[in-house]
């Protein structure tokens, strides 16, 4: 019983973190696909962030390189989770643009037979 408690704890304290992780990597990748200098960017990432009500990282807080069609952005944070008490648990969070440019260039025959990401067989 225990047990079942500590893991409903550290899923209801932990999931606001990573659904915010998850709006933070999308709000990246498309403002990285409709920016073209590293300042459009992150003036587009903390539009994104404001209207998503993204607070764990900023503008000024991605790492970019390149510019263009090559522009890659990452970042990394840490979220501190308090649990009970003085326990907390620390989750670190790192995204970057680069896993997207691997997907879009797949070609489509090496997908051939998998079923599409999210979809039962």
């Amino acid at each position: 019983m225990i047990v079942l408690w500590t893991v409903g704890l550290l899923a209801l304290r932990a999931g606001p973190g990573v659904i915010e992780y998850w709006a933070v990597e999308k709000a990246v990748k498309a403002a990285a696909a409709t920016s073209s200098t590293p300042d459009e960017l992150r003036a587009t990432f903390d539009k994104m962030a404001a209207a998503g009500f993204i607070d764990a990282i900023e503008g000024k807080d991605l790492k970019i390189s390149g510019r263009g069609d090559n522009m890659q952005a990452s970042f990394a944070y840490e979220k501190r989770v308090p649990l009970y008490g003085p326990a907390s648990l620390v989750i670190d969070y790192a995204g970057s643009t680069a896993d997207a440019g691997h997907e879009a260039g797949k070609d489509a025959g090496s997908d051939a037979g998998k079923a599409p990401e999210g979809v039962a067989k």
